[in-house]
């Protein structure tokens, strides 16, 4: 797929400051500035990044004094207090963590995750109806709760106390509770908006216990890695701290997983968990239930973390199954039904497509295609389905202007769901493809590559990626740096290597470094064929018989 390239235009008044003040490589000093760094002190806190010194007060959370006081209040009456939380990585850390600070209180709450394919998403019926039979006083939300208005308004007439701890859209009214604990309400005085659910449940917990509790850091990282939030701030400080917990990690479920999924004994990264830890532990949530999870983030027994460990294994087996077998099916119904020159958008919909998939095949079309997707799978007369986006198009905006095709709708901007009734899907396909032909311009529609610097192949060296190393964790708002080298030949012939990976040797006349290209063997004809090639890349180390030498794993190559 063609890609744009941008070099980002960095501010070279900062760049030229941060090279005098800390001695800093000339390249690196650009990258620090183009992830948002203004001045020397931001510089040093974005790289010492100190968990003593890096973390607010947990008390200037909204709403957070009265939810502390609440608790205690249920915990000196002994009161029966149920943690209801999302189905995903993030809700089920949350529910650990909170879970974890009741149990070193002397409390043992009751827990409950909503089923994703009979209930969806936030508080139910279901969960009403549990609290009232278990005589629940105190209902504590994560991760769900903010606009479940009805829902809420419910427990209190049956005389239950709410609490909501979540960091998603906080509409105009707010939900009568105890206390919301959520930054992105507007009288909102806490200095970090972006915490993840599982940074605001830390904060509760260390509230409630008067300590930094880095115990649970572990849960925190997984929780703020998973659900892609950005790696900033508090949330950089969480993940680059609990990455070291994590591979050190003293839960027997953790330790099981770890080790199952080949991890053992290596430093995990923020990758590992975004790509080999998080999807297990989200796997029970979308083929059966999270509680599967949530049991093995608590255990205490090594024989049933590895029983619990082997299970969530075999159901993310079963989940890359469905989901390959979906997204053939899906990309088969995109070349039939789809005009790209008329759609930019897709839009979906198809009978007893499994639910629990849908955000993945969404999110698989969008890097296939690099279009808006909408996956709807019906039962009955009924659909759900889930939605996913691209840079320039705020897909919760314009899933919202179709409201009257849909029973329902709720998300972000790059990643949201809808119920819909099967006779409406057209109408919701025109009206959701008429928004985005009036707001999508045809740049928008490839893939943009933000690259932090044009480079001379003489720059590079083993010290500029031990800089940029000091950069990790990386994600959200923090990806690896992107470098582009203009005017390169191959030396020799690219070799096909494993799993589709092409390799080969580039040159500027006087520097020759190794080349990797995951996933792009179609390419080696076109190199062959080319004189000279400009390179996308970033910067890796093939530490071979330990020998460390420098290579560039490919993003993109375009003509000369």
């Amino acid at each position: 797929m063609q890609k744009n390239w941008r070099i980002i235009n960095t501010d070279e008044r900062i760049v030229s400051t941060l090279i005098k003040g800390l001695d800093l490589n000339e390249i690196f000093a650009k990258i620090l500035v183009n992830r948002g760094i203004k001045n020397i002190n931001q510089a040093k806190h974005f790289l010492n990044a100190n968990l003593e010194s890096g973390l607010h007060d947990p008390m200037h959370l909204p709403d957070m004094k009265k939810s502390v006081a609440r608790i205690k209040k249920a915990i000196d009456k002994k009161e029966n207090i149920l943690i209801f939380s999302d189905y995903d990585v993030d809700g089920v850390t949350s529910c650990a963590v909170l879970k974890s600070a009741f149990l070193k209180l002397g409390i043992n709450p009751k827990t409950m995750f909503p089923h994703r394919l009979k209930e969806g998403y936030g508080i139910n019926k279901n969960a009403i109806d549990f609290a009232r039979q278990e005589k629940i006083d105190l209902f504590i939300s994560l991760d769900s709760g903010t606009t479940n208005h009805k829902e809420i308004k419910a427990l209190n007439n049956f005389g239950i106390d709410v609490i909501v701890v979540d960091h998603h859209h906080v509409g105009e009214e707010l939900p009568s509770v105890v206390g919301l604990i959520n930054p992105r309400r507007k009288d909102n005085a806490y200095p970090y908006l972006d915490l993840a659910s599982v940074g605001l449940t830390y904060k509760l917990a260390q509230a409630l216990l008067g300590s930094h509790l880095e115990e649970e850091l572990d849960l925190v990282c997984l929780g703020t890695i998973a659900d892609v939030v950005p790696l900033d701030g508090e949330n950089r400080i969480f993940v680059k701290y609990g990455l070291k917990y994590l591979s050190e990690t003293k839960r027997p479920g953790l330790k099981a997983l770890i080790e199952l999924a080949s991890l053992k004994e290596k430093n995990i990264t923020s990758r590992h968990v975004s790509y080999i830890i998080a999807p297990r532990l989200n796997a029970s949530g979308r083929i059966a239930s999270a509680d599967i999870s949530l049991e093995l983030l608590l255990t205490k027994s090594s024989e049933k973390a590895v029983e619990l460990a082997k299970k969530l294994n075999e159901y993310n087996k079963e989940r890359r199954a469905i989901e390959e077998q979906i997204l053939e099916e899906a990309i088969c119904c995109v070349e039939k039904e789809i005009n790209f020159k008329e759609h930019r958008v897709i839009v979906l919909a198809k009978d007893n497509w499994h639910q629990g998939i849908l955000g993945i095949i969404a999110s698989r079309l969008v890097d296939r295609f690099y279009r808006p997707a909408v996956v709807i799978s019906f039962e009955g007369n009924l659909g759900k389905g889930s939605a996913r986006s691209i840079k320039n198009f705020h897909i919760l905006d314009a899933i919202s202007q179709c409201d009257e095709f849909l029973e329902g709708f709720g998300g972000h901007r790059y990643a949201a769901g809808v119920t819909i009734l099967r006779n409406n899907v057209d109408y919701f396909r025109n009206h959701f493809n008429k928004i985005a032909q009036d707001s999508l311009l045809e740049e928008d529609l490839y893939p943009l590559l933000e690259i932090d610097a044009e480079i001379d192949l003489s720059k590079l060296s083993i010290s500029l990626i031990k800089n940029i190393e000091m950069l990790a964790p990386f994600g959200a708002n923090n990806s690896v740096p992107l470098l582009c080298s203009r005017n390169l030949k191959m030396r020799g012939k690219p070799m096909k290597m494993s799993r589709d990976t092409l390799k080969f040797w580039v040159t500027d006349g006087k520097h020759t470094y190794q080349a990797l290209g995951f996933g792009m063997t179609q390419y080696q004809n076109t190199l062959e064929e080319l004189d000279s090639f400009d390179l996308a890349y970033t910067l890796g180390l093939d530490d071979w018989q330990g020998h460390a030498s420098l290579q560039l794993e490919i993003k993109d190559i375009k003509p000369s």
